[in-house]
């Protein structure tokens, strides 16, 4: 079990990411924060773990602060912040869920 503070707000690439996704097959991660101009850097880090993640097939189980379409406000990623909602839906489904982890 990781929190969001944990895992987006210190400085990490995305090698921390592959190493988490090759070691864990499954993560719970919490406290994921509404991102904003602000936090450009927290949800850079947010894309990164969850291709790495969604690479893996890692199961994510996540709390945050606002629905999946809702999590990023800023307009510097918009483009691969969309490719991440979509990525976060996916992992939802039982395909997703029913794949093995590829560590």
């Amino acid at each position: 079990w990781f929190t969001f503070a944990e895992l987006c707000e210190g400085p990490r690439s995305p090698n921390d990411y592959i190493e988490l996704a090759k070691e864990f097959h499954a993560v719970i991660l919490s406290d994921i924060p509404v991102m904003d101009s602000r936090r450009e850097d927290q949800a850079r880090r947010f894309i990164n773990l969850v291709d790495e993640f969604y690479d893996r097939n890692v199961k994510l189980v996540c709390s945050a602060e606002a629905p999946i379409d809702g999590l990023y406000q800023g307009e510097r990623l918009r483009f691969e912040f969309e490719r991440t909602e979509s990525r976060l839906l996916e992992m939802q489904s039982h395909a997703y869920l029913e794949s093995p982890h590829r560590g």
